[in-house]
């Protein structure tokens, strides 16, 4: 009876042993695996910087190339091609009248600015009338509206810079760029986008 019970108090000595290391594992794994979950979270914050970057380089994509693209607005109503560089035709009798090279010869396709009415250079400057491509450039802003970094939130406070500058080899083009940094300052990544004088066209409409 004492042999037994001697090789039973063993056996449970060495389960012991191995539910005390099992547990050893797990609590030294816990400190690991919860900085491994905080740095995915942490990258997943990262991303959606990056996402909301990206949607602010579409919104201020979708704005008017220049204000005075919109110079004979009067008329028109919709943003035309800026005369740089002389290339519109500007003569009323010529059925390329308020057309440069490339455009088509047909009504609600891309037209100059009047220069009849007006003959105006790019503005380069925001406009409280007409939404455009500067009204989009603007200093270093937080991407997140909760931007308060702590322990239980966000690790880094994410910001953003828009410029808009034309482009030093074609005037016609204007340059959108979106930097994305963290809180030490560091660039995480840069977004750019081309923008060009290419006014817009009118919807065909028919009646019934």
């Amino acid at each position: 009876m004492v042999r037994n019970s001697i090789k039973r108090f063993a056996f449970t000595m060495i389960e012991l042993i191995f539910a005390i290391v099992i547990i050893g594992i797990a609590v030294l794994s816990l400190p690991m695996m919860t900085q491994v979950t905080s740095r995915g979270i942490e990258s997943n914050i990262l991303q959606e910087a990056i996402f909301a970057a990206s949607a602010e380089l579409m919104g201020a994509a979708s704005g008017y190339w220049d204000a005075n693209s919109m110079a004979d607005n009067a008329l028109s109503q919709f943003s035309r091609v800026i005369d740089i560089g002389s290339t519109c035709v500007n003569n009323t009798a010529s059925d390329r009248h308020r057309l440069r090279p490339g455009h088509i010869v047909q009504p609600l396709h891309r037209r100059c600015v009047d220069g009849n009415i007006t003959a105006v250079p790019p503005l380069n400057l925001s406009s409280n009338t007409f939404f455009n491509l500067d009204n989009a450039e603007l200093g270093e802003q937080n991407i997140f509206i909760d931007d308060t970094a702590n322990a239980s939130g966000y690790k880094a406070n994410y910001t953003s810079i828009v410029t808009v500058t034309p482009s030093a080899a074609d005037a016609n083009i204007k340059l959108i760029e979106i930097t994305v940094r963290d809180s030490e300052p560091k660039d995480i990544v840069v977004l750019r986008m081309q923008s060009a004088n290419i006014g817009e066209i009118d919807y065909y409409r028919r009646r019934f």
